[in-house]
């Protein structure tokens, strides 16, 4: 029995002694922490200055046999090299819808809703290069899709929105540039673009017109507009969008503005209506009010497509004494008839607490050279 008692101590110590041993085995070890990635930020100054133009002849049409020999771009009145040129059909973008909610735009929402699909769709093709975001805006402004090449998300939200509401324009910008998420590459390829669908009227935002306008032209945006205003009714913010758009290189859409140009009997068929030669209404009217839209629609996207893309790194005078804003002028010295469309300018310097800045990609081979 004594014995018995010593084996059977000596086995439990023996047991004992292995299970640490086995637990060492069994139990994997902690898995080694991984690096956070750091997020895609917004760069606020400009170390490469990207200009996006459009030439059009006398009549509206578009001038695509250009190369760069024939254009000068002006930095403060200096000639710049232009060291990328590129006019290839479908260059990548970020695009940003911006769709005004308010009140303002219930008249003829569901003609805008199928425009703006049609916008999205004939923007975001399903190739990667090309992505969009949606930003919805009345008494707040919110993003609706974030930043994605998938068209159909985007299309989803647009045909679940109801205007009514306020009007946060100027916020809605303020968030097109600051919280989205950013594509690598950003703003050179692609280069950003945004498209204001609303009569430019604010009454919620927390920004203002001038903190927004340079926040655009900080990163390089190109902003574009159709207008929601009605015809006949006057619109005190209409400067707003002019203002946006001129400034960044961009321009503003009428649709509704010319849609009795060219009609026979307009303001001599009187009627209860007003003056009208399409009666509100009837099916000519609603006709009348779609084909303005979407040629609107289709002529923006239609330029955002086909514009000459130039670069440049500006070539300051080291002597001469910073300016926080410095203007450029784009011409086409063989084609002084020409109208041609291009920022105004550009903020050389950072945002204040933004990212230092990182140097663009290298620039593809020019062409027309």
């Amino acid at each position: 029995m004594p014995a018995l008692r010593v084996f059977a101590a000596r086995s439990l110590c023996g047991l004992l002694l292995c299970l640490p041993a086995v637990t060492q085995q069994t139990t994997p070890p902690p898995a080694a922490p991984q690096p956070a990635q750091p997020p895609v930020q917004f760069k606020g100054s400009a170390i490469e200055v990207i200009v996006p133009v459009t030439v059009t002849d006398d009549k509206g049409r578009f001038v695509s046999n250009l190369v760069r020999k024939d254009f000068r771009v002006l930095d403060e009145g200096k000639p710049q090299t232009i060291e990328f040129f590129s006019h290839e059909e479908k260059q990548p973008i970020v695009a940003g819808f911006l769709i005004d909610l308010s009140n303002n735009s219930r008249i003829h929402w569901k003609t805008y809703q199928d425009a703006i699909l049609e916008l999205v769709w004939n923007l975001l093709t399903g190739d990667k290069r090309y992505t969009g975001y949606l930003i919805s805006y009345g008494n707040t402004a919110d993003i609706a899709v974030n930043t994605t090449w998938d068209s159909e998300k985007i299309a989803d939200k647009v045909r679940k929105m109801k205007p009514g509401g306020g009007s946060a324009l100027y916020d809605a910008i303020y968030l097109a540039c600051t919280r989205r998420d950013l594509v690598k590459g950003e703003p050179y390829e692609p280069r950003r673009v945004i498209i204001v669908v609303g009569d430019g009227h604010d009454n919620a935002s927390t920004h203002n017109l001038e903190e927004v306008l340079e926040l655009a032209q900080r990163n390089l945006v190109t902003i574009y507009a159709v207008s929601t205003m009605a015809f006949g009714f006057s619109n005190e913010s209409q400067d707003v969008l002019e203002r946006l758009t001129r400034k960044t290189g961009g321009h503003v859409e009428y649709p509704l503005n010319a849609l009795y140009k060219g009609v026979s009997g307009y303001l001599s068929n009187p009627s209860d209506d007003g003056n009208y030669a399409l009666t509100v209404g009837t099916g000519a009217y609603a006709a009348e009010i779609s084909n303005g839209i979407i040629k609107a629609v289709g002529g923006i996207g239609g330029e955002i497509t086909t514009q000459y893309i130039l670069r440049y790194k500006p070539d300051f005078d080291a002597e001469a004494k910073p300016k926080t804003y410095r203007k450029i002028t784009v011409d086409i010295p063989g084609l002084p008839n020409v109208k041609i469309s291009a920022r105004e300018g550009y903020f050389p310097n950072e945002v204040p607490g933004a990212a230092a800045p990182v140097s663009p990609p290298a620039p593809a081979p020019a062409k027309g050279r």
